[in-house]
């Protein structure tokens, strides 16, 4: 049974205005301006959005709480850390998020680097670190799933531990789904046996094809006990009204990126990992890959999802995307600034093509 498409955007969780050319007013990250973009979300046929994580940032999983109880349906993201979270605080936050907003939580699992002494975690070299994040998973699936769980790990342990409230099952949905990211060996590892979905930033359509066929092999090779591994899509998608306005207006955007040396996007540089620089790699390759997939904003600050963009109108990215559905991915998680103006622009131009 093949899954649907889903299609969500990113809201922006930073203490600083102007993240990524977002505007600058006041009270950028004020409950009043989130909430209007999570309802802006729900009026034009967004599943949700994504909510970042990060030392340094507003709480995630705070701010996420607070739009749920805002919101009728908006879904949100939740990216969240092993080693800020104890896997069963963790489950039973969530649980009980999800049973007060009817089945609406949805979590991201991050790994990557981050300011750890300043909240108390010390999570090794990578192997230690993907070793960890792939018992914090199992745990709290279990914990979502199972009563009375004991588990002993090289990590975690609990005994006799069953959270409160339970998840209910809600069709095929047995508990909210775990999205994960990461392109080194061993965070595929990880995704290929305990993730829901995994998540990719926007390379060109034949490497993530690659990855792909890749995450597939290792699902058998580690002999997954879940349903089949789902497949996501991090991007930046700028859709203007043509295609000669939509690569002027890009074009400008880097040539700001330029001038400021990319003041406001500098938010995935910490430590350069394996999928950041697959991305930064890129550029050598050209400024334009596949039909409109543009690589120059990785030259000039351009971060995760802001690294690479597609960049059209409204017909060149929903005939890129649709592309990228082709290969196997059902998962959008799609973003542009300003991002409350491009919620409403892409949902009234971009959706309906995509769903058409």
């Amino acid at each position: 049974m093949s899954q649907p498409t889903e299609f969500l955007w990113y809201i922006p969780n930073q203490d600083k205005p102007g993240h990524r050319g977002d505007s600058t007013g006041a009270g950028h990250n004020s409950l009043e301006t989130l909430t209007g973009h999570a309802r802006a979300l729900e009026e034009h046929g967004w599943t949700g959005a994504l909510i970042g994580t990060g030392w340094g940032r507003p709480d995630t999983f705070t701010l996420a709480t607070a739009l749920a109880a805002r919101t009728t349906t908006f879904e949100p993201l939740i990216a969240i850390r092993p080693g800020y979270w104890r896997p069963a605080h963790f489950a039973s936050a969530a649980a009980t998020l999800d049973q007060l907003t009817g089945g609406r939580v949805r979590v991201n699992i991050v790994s990557g680097k981050d300011n750890l002494a300043a909240y108390g975690d010390s999570e090794g070299d990578q192997d230690h670190r993907y070793a960890r994040t792939r018992e914090f998973m199992r745990l709290v699936r279990r914990l979502w799933t199972e009563e009375n769980v004991t588990f002993a790990g090289g990590h975690f342990r609990v005994t006799e531990s069953t959270i409160v409230p339970r998840i209910e099952p809600r069709g095929a949905r047995r508990h909210p789904r775990l999205y994960f990211g990461g392109a080194s060996a061993a965070a595929e590892r990880v995704a290929a046996a305990e993730a829901d979905v995994q998540l990719f930033w926007g390379e060109p359509r034949e490497q993530l094809a690659e990855r792909i066929a890749r995450l597939k092999a290792l699902s058998q090779d580690l002999d997954r006990d879940l349903p089949p591994l789902e497949f996501g899509l991090r991007i930046t998608t700028l859709v203007r009204d043509t295609t000669a306005e939509a690569w002027a207006d890009a074009e400008a955007k880097v040539a700001e990126m330029a001038r400021t040396q990319g003041v406001g996007w500098h938010d995935h540089r910490r430590a350069v990992a394996v999928g950041q620089q697959r991305l930064l790699d890129l550029a050598e390759r050209g400024d334009v890959l596949d039909d409109n997939l543009y690589t120059a904003p990785g030259r000039f600050g351009g971060g995760g999802a802001g690294t690479t963009w597609l960049v059209g109108s409204a017909a060149d990215v929903a005939g890129s995307l649709a592309k990228y559905r082709d290969l196997g991915i059902t998962q959008f998680v799609l973003s542009d600034t300003p991002y409350l103006s491009e919620i409403r622009r892409q949902g009234e131009q971009l959706l309906p093509l995509l769903r058409g």
